[in-house]
C-alpha cells in the first residue's frame, strides 16, 4: 500500500522523469564528447605521424640519392683501361673511397662474367664469389643504374644495400659494373630509423620495398629483411602496396589497432611506415572518458537532493564549455584553453581538456622544431637553411646586395670517430657548433647539413662582400687553433672552407654547388684554409 502511494506520487514521477532525462543526457554527452575527442585527437595524431613519416622518408631518400648519384659519377669518371689492370683499379677505388666514404662496406668492380675484378677495402673472398645472379649486377651490365635488393652480405655477413652503376667504354658500351655496398645499420644511413621509437612503442618505424616484398629495415631488429605479410592481414598495408600514401587507423598482423602513416622514398621505390598503438595515441581520451563517467554518476547522485534549479546551476558551466568547444571546432574562436569558472567536476573536465590541448600544442611545436633543427647540435638543418637561403636571395634581389655561402668540412674528424668512437665524435661536433656560433652574427645562419659538414650563410652584404667573407672564414679557421678536450684526450681538428659569393640573380643550388666545389679544392690541398668562387 505504501509502496503504491510512493510510485503514484507526482513528485516521485517528476523526479524519476527528470532523473531519466538527466541520465540520458549525461550519457549522451559522455559518448558525444568521447567521439569528439577520438575524432579530433585522431586527426591530430594522424597528422603528426604523417609529418614524422615524411621527415624520415625525406631523410632516407636524400641518403639513397646521395649514394646513387655518387656511384653514377664514379662509374662515369673511372678510366676503362684500368679494368685490365686490377692493382691500379684497386688503387683508384681506394683513392675515391677515402674521399667519399658513403659506402661503409666498400666498392668493387664486376666484369661481364659476374666475377669481381677489384675491390676496396680489399676482401680476398670477394674476388672468388660470383655475382652474376644478383639483380643489381644484371641491371648494371644492361646499362641501368640500379638499387639492389637489401640482403645479408656474402662477405660482410650483415644486412646491406648494394647499388650498381654501369661502366661504359669509349664506344659507349657497358664494360663492367661499379658496385657500392652500405650496411643498413651504418652511421648516417638507416641507423636513425632502427634506433628511434615513438613513445613506448618499440616497433615504431618500418621501411618497406614493394618491389622486393620485404621489410628493408625496422626499429624492431627481428623484422629486418623479413618478407611482407600476405594480402588481407593489414588492409592499410594492402592500400600502401597499391600506392596509397597518407595516414589512417588499422589493425596490424598481431591484431593490434594502431595509427599508421605512410610516406614514399621515391628514389628507391620504397615507403616508410610510422606506427603508434591506439592505446598510446588515445590514452588521454580514455582517461577523460573515465573521469567524465565518474563525475556524471556524482552529478546524478547530487541531483536527487538539489533537483530543479540546482540541476541548472550545476550543469550550466558544462553547457557553456560545450558551446565554447563547439565554437572552437567551427573556427569561430581560437584554439586556446577554455576559462574555468568553478572548481567542481565540470571545472576538472575543462581543466583536463585544457591540459590535453596544451599537450597537443607542445607536441606540435616540438615536432616543428625537430623538423627544422639538427638534434645533436641544435643548429638549423638543411631544410631550414634552404628556407633562409631563399629568403636571403629574395632580399638580395630587392636590395641589390650580395650573399656569401661558406661550406665547411672538418679535417681529421674521421680519425676521432675511428679511434675514440661515435660518442666522442658527437661531442666534438657539439663543441665545433658552439665555437662557430660564437664568431657569427645573430643575423647570419649557421647550419649543420650532415656528418661533419656545416654551412654559414652571410646575407645583406655590400661591395666588400669578398673581404667580409674572407674575414669570417679566417675567424672560423682560428677557432680550431685550440684542441678539443674529449674524455681526457686533446684532439686537433682543421677545417676546409669553400666560399661562394652571389647576388639576387644566383640560385640556392648554384651557390651550394659552388661552395662545395671550392671546399673540395681546399680539401685536396691537404691543409686547412678557404677558397672563394664568385658566381
Amino acid at each position: 500500500m505504501i509502496l503504491g502511494r510512493i510510485l503514484d506520487s507526482i513528485a516521485i514521477r517528476l523526479m524519476a522523469l527528470a532523473m531519466l532525462v538527466v541520465l540520458t543526457g549525461s550519457f549522451t554527452r559522455y559518448y558525444a564528447l568521447s567521439n569528439f575527442l577520438y575524432e579530433d585527437l585522431g586527426k591530430v595524431v594522424e597528422s603528426q605521424q604523417l609529418m614524422l613519416a615524411n621527415y624520415v622518408a625525406r631523410d632516407i631518400n636524400d641518403k639513397i640519392s646521395q649514394r646513387e648519384d655518387l656511384l653514377i659519377h664514379l662509374a662515369m669518371v673511372l678510366p676503362p683501361e684500368l679494368l685490365n689492370r686490377p692493382p691500379q683499379l684497386r688503387n683508384w677505388l681506394k683513392e675515391h673511397y677515402q674521399y667519399q666514404p658513403l659506402f661503409s662496406v666498400g666498392l668493387f668492380v664486376v666484369g661481364p662474367d659476374g666475377r669481381a675484378i677489384a675491390d676496396y677495402p680489399p676482401r680476398p673472398d670477394r674476388l672468388i664469389v660470383g655475382y652474376g645472379d644478383r639483380d643489381y649486377i644484371r641491371a648494371a651490365l644492361r646499362g641501368q643504374p640500379y638499387i639492389g635488393r637489401a640482403v645479408v652480405g656474402r662477405i660482410s655477413r650483415v644486412p646491406v644495400l648494394p647499388i650498381a652503376a654501369p661502366i661504359l667504354g669509349a664506344d659507349k658500351k657497358v664494360k663492367a659494373a661499379l658496385v657500392g655496398v652500405t650496411a643498413l645499420a651504418a652511421p648516417n644511413f638507416l641507423d636513425l630509423l632502427q634506433h628511434t621509437h615513438i613513445g613506448n612503442h618499440i616497433d615504431s618505424f618500418l621501411l618497406i620495398s614493394p618491389r622486393d616484398r620485404q621489410f628493408v629495415s625496422s626499429s624492431q631488429p627481428d623484422m629486418i629483411l623479413q618478407p611482407l605479410p600476405p594480402p588481407g592481414v593489414n588492409l592499410l598495408h594492402d592500400k600502401a602496396m597499391a600506392g596509397f600514401r597518407g595516414a589512417g587507423i588499422t589493425t596490424n598482423a598481431k591484431g593490434e589497432e594502431e595509427v599508421s602513416a605512410i610516406a614514399s622514398v621515391p628514389r628507391a621505390g620504397w615507403f616508410v611506415v610510422a606506427r603508434l598503438p591506439s592505446s598510446e595515441a588515445f590514452a588521454t581520451v580514455e582517461r577523460v572518458k573515465s573521469f567524465t563517467l565518474r563525475n556524471t554518476i556524482a552529478a546524478l547522485a547530487a541531483f536527487t537532493v538539489i533537483c530543479g534549479g540546482g540541476l541548472y546551476i550545476v550543469l550550466r558551466p558544462l553547457f557553456l564549455a560545450a558551446r565554447h568547444a563547439d565554437r572552437m571546432t567551427r573556427g569561430e574562436l581560437p584554439m586556446e584553453p577554455m576559462p574555468i569558472q568553478r572548481n567542481d567536476e565540470v571545472g576538472h573536465l575543462i581543466a583536463a581538456f585544457n591540459r590535453l590541448l596544451h599537450k597537443l600544442n607542445d607536441q606540435q611545436e616540438e615536432l616543428a622544431r625537430m623538423a627544422h633543427h639538427d638534434s645533436l647540435t641544435g643548429l638549423p638543418n638543411r631544410s631550414l637553411l634552404s628556407d633562409r637561403l631563399h629568403m636571403a636571395l629574395a632580399q638580395a634581389q630587392r636590395k641589390r646586395c650580395g650573399v656569401a655561402l661558406l661550406f665547411m668540412d672538418l679535417d681529421g674528424f674521421k680519425l676521432i670517430n675511428d679511434n675514440l668512437g661515435h660518442r666522442a665524435g658527437d661531442k666534438v661536433l657539439w663543441q665545433v657548433a658552439q665555437r662557430l656560433s660564437n664568431v657569427v652574427r645573430q643575423t647570419d645562419t649557421l647550419a649543420r647539413i650532415g656528418g661533419d659538414e656545416f654551412v654559414l650563410l652571410l646575407s645583406d652584404l655590400d661591395d666588400n662582400a669578398e673581404e667580409i667573407a674572407n674575414t669570417v672564414a679566417q675567424k672560423c679557421i682560428a677557432v680550431f687553433d685550440a684542441p678539443f678536450l674529449i674524455a681526457g684526450n686533446a684532439c686537433t681538428l682543421g677545417i676546409s672552407i669553400g666560399i661562394a659569393l652571389g647576388d639576387g640573380l644566383s640560385t640556392s643550388d648554384s651557390l651550394l654547388q659552388a661552395a662545395d666545389q671550392a671546399m673540395y679544392h681546399v680539401k685536396k690541398s691537404g691543409h686547412s684554409g678557404s677558397e672563394i668562387i664568385r658566381i
